[in-house]
């Protein structure tokens, strides 16, 4: 469940700025603060059910974002590669802070 609800949370942070403002204020208030469905319901003067329809509706949306943007993946490889290329540097001692800098920055911080 955990690993699922970081996924969502994920594609949120990437793909947010695509929904509509009831979408993201509904996907920030579960994802960000952490609201029930109740909670969210109450603030929107709707169903539970009304809440759990938009974030499974949501849901699908951003993975299909995902699905033909792929920048989730994207970053994920690149975090991989970075690894790797890490790992690498190290075992032939050509690492050092300002190569572990530039890879940073390749990888936007990650």
């Amino acid at each position: 469940m955990l690993e699922k609800t970081v996924e969502i949370a994920i594609l949120f942070d990437f793909y947010g700025t695509l929904l509509t403002d009831r979408q993201r204020q509904i996907m920030a208030l579960r994802y960000e603060d952490d609201l029930s469905l109740a909670e969210i319901a109450e603030q929107f003067a709707v169903s539970r059910q009304a809440v759990h329809d938009a974030i499974t509706r949501t849901t699908q949306q951003l993975h299909e974002y995902e699905r033909k943007l792929g920048l989730a993946k994207a970053r994920r490889d690149r975090r991989d590669l970075a690894a790797t290329l890490v790992k690498a540097l190290r075992e032939q001692g050509c690492y050092d802070d300002r190569i572990g800098t530039l890879i940073g920055e390749l990888t936007d911080g990650e």
